[in-house]
């Protein structure tokens, strides 16, 4: 019996989130099915981490305890056999015995696409927000170098756990633009229910100058005087990157 990391990517339109649910699609209930095929006996696999409803990945990590008698390659190889075409196993390697995805990672990066643009582009739209009015996009780095930082983001969104800590903290928060299309990474020692969809959401109020980002900068200094921010952007412009450990 060994330990296996493995890093997953899934397009998440058809699913209901990663975790596990009663009676819904999801990313972790398509992976067990394909375990159980090659062997696996256990009760859960072991994520990384949550992604919402519609939100995709290319970097979610997962851990598991198999009997496997193959290199790793092979194991690989076997998995991507089994699974539907909207999940991948990127890669497969062994792993300590205690190796735990969530709970041994030290940061996590996240990827926001937009795409500003008057009419519908279907293709597009399937990973992107399309917005509209063009967005600010000095703005938008004004906003993104306030939340750089360690603060207390209970505006932003509520802890993983009942009662849990809402101070994180933001190592790298940026825009890049490439013609039409924004894109808004941030990496993050952890981050709250919701953290990265209301971040990019608030930001692109401020682009449309609807907000000004001095008021970001307010609220996280004085978090408990305020109400969480309203709005979330859409789930299908998110993407989990990587998870470093």
């Amino acid at each position: 019996m060994a330990r296996y990391k493995v890093i997953l990517a899934y397009d998440g339109t058809q699913f209901f989130g990663s975790q596990r649910q009663a009676e819904a699609r999801t990313v972790q209930s398509e992976f067990e099915v394909a375990l159980r095929k090659l062997g696996w006996q256990g009760q859960s696999i072991i994520l990384a981490g949550r992604t919402d409803a519609g939100v995709h990945a290319n970097g979610q990590v997962a851990a598991f305890d198999l009997n496997w008698n193959h290199p790793s390659q092979a194991l690989l190889r076997a998995l991507n056999a089994l699974l539907p075409k909207d999940v991948s196993i990127r890669s497969t390697e062994e792993c300590a015995d205690d190796f735990h995805p969530r709970f041994d990672a030290t940061w996590r990066r996240y990827c926001y696409t937009i795409i500003c643009d008057p009419a519908r582009d279907p293709l597009k739209e399937r990973y992107a927000w399309r917005v509209w009015p063009v967005l600010d996009f000095d703005l938008l780095q004004a906003a993104a170098g306030i939340i750089t930082g360690t603060h207390d983001f209970s505006p932003f969104g509520r802890p993983t756990r009942q009662n849990g800590s809402t101070i994180r903290q933001v190592f790298h928060a940026g825009w890049k633009q490439d013609g039409s299309q924004l894109s808004f990474e941030v990496t993050a020692n952890a981050f709250l229910y919701h953290m990265v969809r209301r971040m990019v959401f608030v930001q692109v109020s401020c682009g449309h100058r609807q907000l000004n980002p001095e008021k970001i900068s307010q609220v996280l200094q004085n978090p408990q005087n305020y109400p969480v921010f309203q709005g979330l952007a859409p789930a299908q412009g998110l993407s989990l990157i990587e998870i470093g450990y």
